[in-house]
């Protein structure tokens, strides 16, 4: 796969900045989603760098002829119907491996919400690993990867930083745009 995706990458015109860190667990938030390209998007850019990845996706996915797909490319189904004790169990999953990369779509879909789900910084957190920010600017066409954070004790001031970093209008579909903060 790191040849079609240095493919993709030559032919496209999309480009790639910044570096993974060499931590081996890291919680990955790729933001904006407000489409179905976003994850092909980080995916490849996983392949590009020789880098694993797993993500979260809605279980119905698994149910589609995309099913082996998605499981080959590193997906885990998500049940969304049932979210109790989520957040331990990938913390848990997490102490069971040697390295982990997880992306979570902080949106957690592509439409339009009041504001980031926070289960990306309480997994984190809880896992006691580094949030890496990630973005896809589709009109700049640039997968970018930014500096790791540490979750703090203050949610809030880390979705404000959060809030300053990302930018609407790198989104495919900028109508969509989520912020990580609510803003009323």
């Amino acid at each position: 796969m790191g040849g079609l995706s240095r493919l993709f990458f030559g032919a496209s015109g999309w480009r790639i900045e910044g570096q993974f860190p060499p931590d081996k667990k890291i919680v990955i938030i790729g933001a904006p989603h407000t489409s179905n390209w976003d994850f092909p998007f980080l995916v490849l850019t996983g392949f590009y760098l020789r880098r694993e990845f797993h993500w979260l996706v809605k279980d119905s996915v698994f149910k589609s002829p995309l099913g082996g797909l998605a499981r080959r490319a590193g997906g885990i189904a998500i049940d969304r119907s049932h979210s109790e004790h989520r957040v331990e169990a990938f913390a848990q999953a997490f102490g069971a491996v040697d390295e982990l990369a997880l992306i979570i779509a902080p949106e957690g879909t592509r439409s339009k919400k009041e504001r980031w789900k926070t289960g990306f910084w309480h997994i984190a957190k809880a896992a006691q690993v580094p949030v890496v920010p990630c973005w896809i600017d589709y009109p700049g066409k640039v997968v970018g990867i930014g500096e790791p954070f540490w979750p703090s004790e203050d949610l809030e001031a880390d979705l404000k930083k959060m809030a300053a970093f990302y930018q609407p209008q790198w989104a495919r579909h900028p109508k969509l745009y989520t912020p990580p903060l609510s803003e009323s």
